[in-house]
């Protein structure tokens, strides 16, 4: 047999997906699953994005090969709501439209890692941000921050990890799996942290137009302007606009990493569907209603998911500033003393959730540590409460006694 490479074979796969496939198999099995795994809203594509992408497609100029760092139209959209939303000034030139957000965070460490090169990445933290890291060559330095600090880090604990291999910091608000918002103040100073080490820094924005109770999520850039020239933004439609099947995302970045990354991309794949591209159009430059009643669905559902949940004996739950996720403490479940009936980690949580209540939630080891469970609130108020309610009765099952929510 042909072997596969080392540095594929220690790819692990995305513990999101795993749990949402094993999902989907119980229900094609006959299975009442409810499933509060995936990051994915479940609207359907605003009718004026799906009428661009129609129109599109009939267009015979659309069928042929187009420049690798996507359509000029779309590039300047993205040039517009990089300035608008995230205080950058910048050219079109500097934009690279990828096939979504993952695409984008791939390139972005691709292009600026050599073999050695250490990352800083605050966890908890997305499942692929390790995974492109290590691929690029580099290591990923886990700083960790629980409950006990809303899952946000310090210029403390990121000092504390740096070391003479230290170049670069992802830089995630909202956060997902968490989501963590930084107030301005403490994205200041990690920017201005950032700034004096002379590192570079990721910051994926894909949740920035999703926040909640008039909070807002700074960019980075926006109140730390000096880390325009080492500061590499990722970005896309998919959340915002529910076009998650879509696959449109951006690389935004200094001009010597846009070329290099648009060189990369030319050898990758070549353009985005340009039939995607004008979808990512129409959602950036059209009416922004339908956006605006998502985002107020996602409002209400939070206010759901968090009372559910916290009427849950033993989950201690941060409130969530931004994205569509609650990341709850459930260590207090986890306990060896509670008896054979309730797990020790939370993957053996999660996997007794999905099995034996009907419940799909991905487990913190997915995330960087045990001891968590990441629930998305994009799915609906119906589902929400049975989902949580499921959760309640095994709780209330298999572990007797009084829970600590410290």
């Amino acid at each position: 047999m042909i072997p596969i490479s080392r540095r594929i074979a220690a790819i692990s796969e995305s513990a999101t997906i795993k749990v949402d496939r094993r999902a989907k198999e119980l229900t094609a099995q006959g299975r009442s699953i409810i499933s509060f795994g995936t990051g994915e809203p479940d609207f359907a594509t605003p009718e004026h994005i799906v009428d661009a992408a129609v129109a599109a497609a009939r267009d015979p100029r659309n069928h042929h090969y187009s420049a690798p760092s996507g359509l000029p139209e779309l590039r300047a959209a993205i040039a517009e709501k990089t300035q608008r939303d995230s205080g950058l000034d910048i050219d079109p030139s500097q934009v690279i439209v990828t096939n979504g957000g993952k695409q984008a965070v791939f390139e972005a460490f691709a292009t600026v890692l050599d073999d050695g090169d250490e990352v800083l990445l605050p966890a908890p933290y997305w499942t692929t941000y390790p995974e492109s890291i290590a691929l690029a060559g580099g290591t990923a330095v886990e700083v960790f921050a629980g409950a006990d600090q809303g899952y946000k880090v310090t210029v403390a604990q990121l000092e504390a990890a740096t070391t003479k291999r230290t170049r670069g910091l992802v830089f995630v608000s909202p956060s997902n799996p968490t989501g963590a918002v930084y107030t301005e103040q403490e994205t200041r100073d990690i920017g201005e942290w950032a700034l004096a080490h002379g590192l570079w820094v990721l910051a994926d924005e894909i949740y920035q137009d999703l926040t909640y109770d008039g909070v807002r999520a700074p960019s980075i850039v926006s109140v730390v302007p000096e880390l325009a020239s080492s500061t590499l933004l990722a970005n896309g439609v998919a959340k915002t606009y529910a076009m998650t099947g879509w696959r449109v995302g951006w690389l935004v970045a200094p001009p010597a990493i846009a070329s290099a990354a648009a060189n990369l991309q030319s050898h990758l794949c070549s353009n985005v569907s340009n039939v995607a591209q004008h979808a990512a159009l129409a959602a950036l430059t059209g009416p922004q209603d339908a956006a605006h009643d998502m985002h107020e669905a996602f409002a209400r559902r939070r206010a759901v998911i968090l009372e559910q949940l916290r009427a849950v004996e033993g989950l201690h739950v941060p409130t969530p500033d931004g994205a569509f996720y609650v990341y709850a403490d459930v260590r207090a479940l986890l306990s060896a003393e509670r008896g054979e009936g309730m797990p020790t980690t939370s993957l053996e949580l999660a996997d007794d959730l999905l099995e034996h209540a009907g419940v799909a939630a991905v487990p913190g080891e997915a995330f960087g540590k045990s001891g968590y469970l990441r629930f998305s609130y994009a799915l609906g108020d119906d589902d929400i409460r049975e989902g949580i309610k499921r959760v309640r009765s095994f709780v209330d099952s298999r572990s007797p006694g009084d829970l600590s929510r410290t």
